[in-house]
C-alpha cells in the first residue's frame, strides 16, 4: 500500500488504527476514537494529514481558459490568491471528479484531486478530454507535497502563533509563502469537516515537520490528530459530497443539486450541453436527507421505497455524532409526492425501516451538540 510521508510519524502512536483506504495506508482513527476526534473538531480543532489527495500544476497563457472548458465553475475569472471548488464533467455530463482550484498566478494554477481518481484526472486533463489537443503545460505534484488540514473554531487561534493576521485570509482564498515554524508552506481557508479551518500545503520532505509543529502549538488549545473515520462524519453532517458517493460517473451535478457550483451561461464548458439538456428536461433524480425514524443505521447502497415501489438508494449514512439520530443522503426520484416531511422506507438486512425526508445540511456551524 501507499503511505504518506507523515506515515513514520503516527504509526507507532499509541491506539492508532491503519486501513486500507483505495490503496492508501492512512489512519482511520487515534487514540481518541472517532467520536471523540469529531467532538474535538466541532468544539476545538484537529489536525488531519490529507497528503493522499493528488495536486497538479497547470500552467501557460491559455491555462485559465483551458480550466475554464474543463470545469463547471468559472475559472477564468478567479484573481490570483483565490480557490474554488468545481467538477470535471464527461460530455454526458456525469462527473469526473471534483476538485479545488487554486489561482497562483495569472497563468498557473494549482489543481487539488481526489486520491483514488489522480491517474484518471491526470488523464482527462492532459489526453483524454474532447479539447486536450491544446492542453497547457501539466506537471503532477502528488507525491511531493503534504497537506495537511487544521480544522476546529480554534484553528485560528493556533495558526495566529505563526501567521498573526491569518483571519485576514477569508474563506477561499490562500496565501502562498507562509512560515509555520522552520516550514514554508501554501495556507487557504478551506476544509472538509464544515467547520472554520486551514489547509496547509508544503514540500514533502517538510511534512513530518509541519504535523510536529502545528500539533505542538495546538497543544493548549486542546488540537489532537484525527483519522479518516472523523473525517467522514464531519463532511456528511454538513453535506459535503463523496466521489463515488454523492457524484461519481454515474451521478450529474444537477442532481446531486451542486447546480451553484454549475455555470451554465459559460459561453462551453464539458458537458454543459447534456446539463442543459437535463436541466430542460427536468431532472429525473435528487439528492435528499433522511432521518431514520426506526434505529437502524443507513448504510451507502441499501435501497430507498416508498410504498412498495423502489424509489432510489443511500449514498451516505450514518449516526450523527453531534445530533445523535440515525441520518443518511439519498439519491431518489423526483416526485411531486415527496416533500420534507415525507414517510419512506429504507431496506435495512431485509427489513423496512422507517424514515422521513429532511432539510439538510444536517449540521450548520454554530449549531449546538446534543
Amino acid at each position: 500500500m501507499k503511505r504518506t510521508p507523515l506515515y513514520e510519524r503516527y504509526s507507532t502512536y499509541p491506539g492508532v488504527k491503519l486501513i486500507d483506504f483505495g490503496g492508501w495506508e492512512l489512519p482511520v482513527q487515534f487514540e481518541t476514537g472517532i467520536l471523540g476526534e469529531h467532538e474535538a473538531v466541532r468544539t476545538k480543532a484537529g489536525l488531519f494529514d490529507v497528503s493522499h489527495m493528488g495536486e497538479c500544476l497547470v500552467s501557460g497563457e491559455e491555462a485559465d481558459r483551458y480550466l475554464d472548458y474543463l470545469c463547471t465553475n468559472s475559472i477564468a475569472d478567479m484573481q490570483v490568491g483565490q480557490c474554488r471548488y468545481t467538477m470535471m464533467c464527461y460530455p454526458n455530463g456525469t462527473v469526473v471528479d471534483d476538485l479545488l482550484i487554486y489561482r497562483r498566478t495569472e497563468s498557473s494554477f494549482l489543481v487539488v484531486m481526489n486520491a483514488s481518481n489522480i491517474e484518471k484526472d491526470l488523464a482527462w486533463i492532459k489526453t483524454d478530454n474532447p479539447h486536450a489537443g491544446v492542453c497547457p503545460q501539466v506537471v503532477d505534484l502528488s507525491d511531493a507535497t503534504v497537506q495537511l488540514a487544521l480544522q476546529g473554531p480554534l484553528a485560528v487561534q493556533i495558526l495566529e502563533q505563526f501567521i498573526s493576521d491569518c483571519d485576514a485570509i477569508k474563506s477561499f482564498t490562500f496565501r502562498s509563502q507562509c512560515e509555520i515554524g522552520e516550514v514554508m508552506a501554501l495556507v487557504s481557508r478551506t476544509g472538509y469537516t464544515g467547520e472554520d479551518g486551514f489547509e496547509l500545503y508544503c514540500a514533502a520532505d517538510d511534512g513530518p515537520l509541519l504535523w510536529d509543529t502545528l500539533l505542538e502549538a495546538g497543544k493548549p488549545f486542546g488540537l489532537i490528530p484525527c483519522g479518516l473515520g472523523s473525517r467522514d462524519t464531519l463532511r456528511m453532517e454538513a453535506k459535503l459530497p463523496l466521489y463515488g458517493h454523492e457524484i461519481s460517473d454515474t451521478i450529474t451535478p444537477l442532481e446531486a443539486n451542486l447546480g451553484v457550483f454549475v455555470k451554465l451561461d459559460k459561453q462551453d464548458f464539458c458537458g454543459k450541453e447534456a446539463l442543459l439538456a437535463q436541466q430542460e428536461h427536468g431532472v429525473p433524480r435528487t439528492l435528499r436527507g433522511i432521518e431514520m425514524l426506526d434505529k437502524a443505521v443507513p448504510r451507502n447502497a441499501y435501497r430507498v421505497f416508498l410504498g412498495d415501489t423502489d424509489i432510489g438508494y443511500v449514498t451516505s449514512g450514518n449516526k450523527s455524532p453531534t445530533l445523535g439520530i440515525f441520518c443518511a443522503y439519498v439519491m431518489i426520484e423526483r416526485r411531486e409526492d415527496l416533500k420534507f416531511g415525507s414517510l419512506v422506507e429504507v431496506e435495512i438486512h431485509g427489513q423496512r425501516k422507517r424514515a422521513k425526508l429532511v432539510r439538510t445540511p444536517f449540521y450548520k456551524r454554530g449549531m449546538k451538540s446534543e
